[in-house]
């Protein structure tokens, strides 16, 4: 296998999940592979997974640095220390858990990503995918959401409602944390309902927003979502970004080039946005105030993007930047030091006698002129 190069985990990096597909007659497996950018999309390391055995995705960080990376195939939870240390999360169940959310007292929710067992006839008939039945089962799973403490222990299992997208088999396949700590929005990828779940109460919500056919051009599909720091809910609908707000209303969108985008992290500071192409393997870096593409980079690796992430924290300027004020500030205290040695070279012309102030004129005392007898 080839070596790893992964570096330290430093503010601003953004990880993705491409996974090397080498089975011509399953098109989900392959070597795991995470690839370490900067903030500006430049390589700086690349992670071979061994554990994994099919596609690696729902990259995301926790509190203490940790980024989590799963395989749903083979039901395996990763976590990578900042180190670079693998830990095997095999204390969890055995479920095609595919992503995680993070409660502020350190608990967690993990999405089971399959349901049911079957797949839509016109779906199986061109799919290449092998569907895995958990251990001691009968299907691919429940299409549940799981809600763990801190150290791993199972505390409730969530019947959350699922539409099963295209093929009818997925289950919770994307999902955020609301604001309020309570409420989960998720989706059943390609799907035209994005759904919530009341985690407090144990209940289905209405849906947030969603779609019934016939529709009016192609068919309405929810993929991956984040929430920004202002409670902005980022939505991707395949070729675009929706922002959402709490109701349920669309603010407004940002178009992406192509069909199939299908990943999305939102920076800490909520200026930005990077997201995934599934089918191309594109990244693109969104600047989400002024609506544009700041960088973009192709992983060269078609339909296998399943994952992205970026470490929090603040990003450090580059060492060309840094080099580059360093001289502009040198060039500056030299022209002073120049200017300076002028003025000292200069000869001395005469002295000039200044004009009195007009204080100074008040305070001279008046002559008056003496008078004739």
């Amino acid at each position: 296998m080839t070596e790893s190069t992964l570096k330290p985990f430093a503010a601003g990096d953004v990880f993705v999940a491409v996974t090397e597909l080498n089975d011509p007659l399953d098109d989900h497996a392959g070597r795991g592979r995470i690839i370490q950018y900067d903030a500006d999309l430049r390589p700086r390391g690349t992670l071979w997974l061994g554990a994994t055995t099919h596609l690696v995705g729902g990259l995301k960080f926790d509190a203490r640095g940790v980024l989590w990376a799963f395989d749903s195939h083979a039901f395996v939870v990763l976590n990578i220390h900042p180190d670079g240390r693998l830990q095997i999360r095999d204390e969890l169940p055995t479920r095609a858990f595919s992503h995680v959310n993070f409660a502020k007292d350190g608990s967690f929710y993990l999405g089971e990503h399959l349901v049911g067992d079957t797949i839509r006839p016109e779906i199986a008939g061109r799919m290449k995918t092998k569907l895995p039945v958990f251990p001691g089962g009968d299907r691919f799973g429940d299409g549940h959401v799981w809600h763990f403490s801190a150290d791993g222990k199972l505390l409730y299992e969530y019947a959350t409602q699922t539409h099963g997208g295209m093929g009818g088999f997925l289950g919770v396949t994307n999902s955020a944390l609301a604001p309020d700590g309570r409420t989960l929005v998720y989706c059943s990828e390609t799907g035209p309902r994005l759904m919530r779940y009341d985690l407090v109460h144990d209940r289905q919500l209405p849906d947030l927003q969603s779609f019934q056919p016939p529709f009016q051009g192609p068919p309405e599909m929810f993929f991956g979502m984040a929430y920004g720091p202002d409670g902005t809910l980022y939505v991707l609908r395949g070729a675009r970004i929706d922002f959402v707000n709490a109701t349920g209303e669309t603010l407004r969108s940002i178009p992406l080039e192509g069909f199939g985008w299908a990943t999305i992290t939102v920076t800490a500071d909520g200026r930005f946005a990077y997201v995934g192409n599934f089918f191309t393997g594109q990244v693109a870096k969104v600047a989400l105030g002024a609506g544009t593409i700041a960088r973009t980079v192709n992983t060269g690796q078609a339909r296998a993007l399943a994952g992205i992430a970026v470490r929090a924290g603040r990003v450090r300027k580059s060492a060309k930047k840094k080099v580059a004020k360093k001289k502009v500030v040198a060039r500056k205290k030299k022209s002073v030091a120049g200017k300076s040695r002028k003025a000292a070279k200069r000869p001395a012309g005469p002295a000039v006698k200044k004009r009195p102030t007009r204080r100074a004129v008040a305070k001279r005392p008046v002559r008056r002129a003496a008078r004739k007898k």
